[in-house]
């Protein structure tokens, strides 16, 4: 009897290592940011930019735990932001404004997946978003009538230092594999950081991610 409880229980040992597997890959793919300004912490006085329709990439580790569970982390690289084209007329005159907001961000995402199949998952987890640069490009044009002045002004412009380093964005997505390795996921990033350095405003960045990717390895 002893016996056969040993090896059943080495058969058990046996079955969660070879369910364990680490999987190295790489992936690409379209995202859709968008920037959520609150200048007065009210919703009434909020709005959000138009969607900025950009790209993303890198590279990925994944660690199945067992055949239903799994850890994936991720370091990837995005310029997201967001786009606003303003215009106004009246009394035959005009104005309008064009702006484009770009933050350079590497992304380290953080992942718990489930495995509702052996090629189908879902995920959950948090984007960790360290803004390496942010620039705003801004496009002035109208007819003004004489000695009327604007504030807006053309250009494009360093706002580094007017923008915070991290933006934490949880997420949820999910994922279909096919047996060669090749796999298409989906997934939204939601935006819960201020951006915002000084002031009572408040700005989030928030993102939409779809792509493919390959692993390597495996059976």
């Amino acid at each position: 009897m002893k016996k056969l409880l040993l090896i059943g229980a080495l058969a058990l040992v046996g079955t969660n290592i070879n369910a364990q597997e680490t999987r190295f890959g790489v992936k690409a793919g379209y995202s859709m940011s968008t920037i959520k300004i609150d200048d007065d912490q009210d919703d009434l006085n909020s709005r959000s930019m138009d969607p900025k329709h950009t790209f993303y990439a890198g590279a990925f580790v994944e660690h199945k735990l067992s055949d239903k569970f799994g850890l994936q982390g991720e370091v990837l690289y995005s310029p997201l932001g967001g786009k606003e084209d303003v215009s106004v007329s009246e009394g035959g005159y005009s104005f309008s404004e064009k702006t484009d907001v770009k933050f350079g961000t590497l992304l380290v995402p953080v992942s718990a997946k489930y495995f509702i199949t052996e090629y189908f998952s879902v995920s959950a987890g948090a984007s960790f978003g360290f803004i390496l640069s942010a620039k705003q490009k801004t496009e002035v044009s109208g007819n003004f009538p004489e000695g009327v002045g604007i504030e807006a002004e053309d250009g494009e412009f360093d706002i580094k230092d007017d923008v915070k380093s991290l933006n934490i964005a949880p997420f949820v997505g999910v994922e279909y594999a096919l047996e060669n390795g090749l796999f298409f996921d989906a997934r939204y990033n939601y935006g819960v950081s201020n951006l915002v350095k000084e002031g009572s405003g408040k700005i989030t960045n928030s993102f939409a991610q779809v792509g493919v990717g390959f692993k390597f390895g495996g059976n």
